[in-house]
C-alpha cells in the first residue's frame, strides 16, 4: 500500500512509518515540524520507500499517485506543546482533518484519525468505555486539545455519513517510548528526565490521580490491526494497569536508580483525576491487548532517554 502519515516525524507517526515499511507498504511522511523533529526520521532518508514532504496540513494538500490510507497524527499532542500553539492545535484537528478527509474521498483512500482519551476529559465513568460522553470544560485551557479532537471526531463520522468513505476512530491513552522529546511535558518523559539528571521529581497535585501507560509497539499494533477489519466507531488503545502518579514516581526512581527527592506542585486546571481505557472492544474486533509490560518499556525508554542526554551534553 501507499500510506500517507501526517505527524510523520513525532514520537507516535514516526514509529508508525517505521511499521508500514518494514511490512512493505510506501510511505509519505507529512510534517511542518511545529513540534515534530528530523531526528525521527532520519534513519529513513534514502528509503526508496519513504518520501518526506515539509507541509502543513491546514492547507490542502496535493499529491500525485494513488493513496491507500491516510493516517492523521498531525497535532501537538503534550500539554506545554498545545498550550503553546492553541490555535495551530485547534486549526489543525479541524480545518486539517476536514482537508485530509477531502484528499482521502479524491484519492478513494481510507482514512484514520489519532483522537484521543482526552475526550473524556475529566470522566465521571471509570474505566472509560467508548460509550462515555466525556466531562470537558469547553473554555477551559485544555479545551483547545480536547474540544478540536472531538470536533475532528464529529467530523469524521459525518464525513462517512454523508459520502461512505471508510474511516477509523482510535482513541489512544497515554503512551511512551524511545523517540519522545526529552522537552515533551509529558508525565513520563519529565520523570524520567528529572530522575537521570537527579533533579526533583515534580508531581502535580497530590499524586493520587492516576494515568495508565502503554508502550508504543503495542499501540501501533493496535492500529495496524484496525486498518484490517470494517469497524467506523471509536476504539480504546491503551493499557488497562492503572498507577497513581505518586507510585509511577516511585517506580521510575526505583529503574533509573536516582537519589531524586519528590516534590509536590500545584495540579493544573481540568487535570483529568483518573484515566483508564476500557479495551474490551479491541480485545474483541481487534483481537489485541498490550503486550509489553511497564519494566521491559520503561527499560527500553530509559535507556533511550539515556542516550538523548548525553547527546545534548
Amino acid at each position: 500500500m501507499r500510506i500517507l502519515i501526517t505527524g510523520a516525524a513525532g514520537f507516535l507517526g514516526s514509529h508508525l512509518a517505521d511499521r508500514a515499511i518494514a511490512s512493505g507498504h510506501q510511505v509519505i511522511a507529512v510534517d511542518n515540524f511545529l513540534t515534530g523533529r528530523e531526528i525521527n526520521l532520519a534513519h529513513l532518508q534514502g528509503n526508496r520507500s519513504f518520501q518526506l514532504l515539509n507541509r502543513d496540513v491546514i492547507a490542502p494538500l496535493e499529491l500525485d499517485g494513488p493513496v491507500d490510507w491516510i493516517l492523521h497524527f498531525a497535532s501537538p499532542a503534550s500539554p506545554p506543546k498545545y498550550l503553546r500553539f492553541p490555535v495551530e492545535t485547534m486549526r489543525v484537528n479541524g480545518e486539517g482533518t476536514l482537508h485530509l478527509l477531502e484528499l482521502a474521498q479524491r484519492k478513494k483512500a481510507g482514512f484514520l484519525l489519532a483522537s484521543t482519551s482526552e475526550v473524556y476529559g475529566d470522566p465521571m465513568v471509570h474505566p472509560q468505555v467508548e460509550g462515555y460522553w466525556g466531562n470537558v470544560n469547553s473554555v477551559g485551557p485544555r479545551a483547545v486539545y480536547d474540544e478540536s479532537k472531538r470536533f475532528a471526531e464529529a467530523l469524521t463520522a459525518n464525513h462517512r455519513r454523508q459520502t461512505g468513505l471508510p474511516t477509523r476512530i482510535i482513541r489512544i491513552f497515554n503512551t511512551y517510548g524511545p523517540r519522545m522529546d526529552p522537552e515533551d511535558g509529558r508525565v513520563v518523559s519529565n520523570f524520567i528526565c528529572q530522575a537521570l539528571r537527579n533533579r526533583p521529581i515534580e508531581i502535580y497535585g497530590d499524586g493520587r490521580q492516576t494515568r495508565s501507560f502503554q508502550f508504543v509497539d503495542d499501540l501501533v499494533e493496535g492500529i495496524f490491526r484496525l486498518l484490517e477489519v470494517d469497524y467506523s466507531d471509536p476504539v480504546n488503545l491503551g493499557n488497562p494497569q492503572e498507577f497513581t502518579i505518586a507510585d509511577f514516581a516511585h517506580l521510575v526512581k526505583a529503574r533509573t536508580g536516582s537519589a531524586s527527592s519528590l516534590v509536590f506542585k500545584d495540579l493544573p486546571v481540568d487535570d483529568p483525576r483518573r484515566r483508564c481505557p476500557d479495551i474490551s472492544l479491541a480485545r474483541r474486533i481487534l483481537g489485541w491487548s498490550p503486550r509489553v509490560s511497564i519494566e521491559e518499556g520503561l527499560g527500553r525508554t530509559i535507556e533511550y532517554f539515556q542516550q538523548e542526554l548525553r547527546r545534548a551534553g
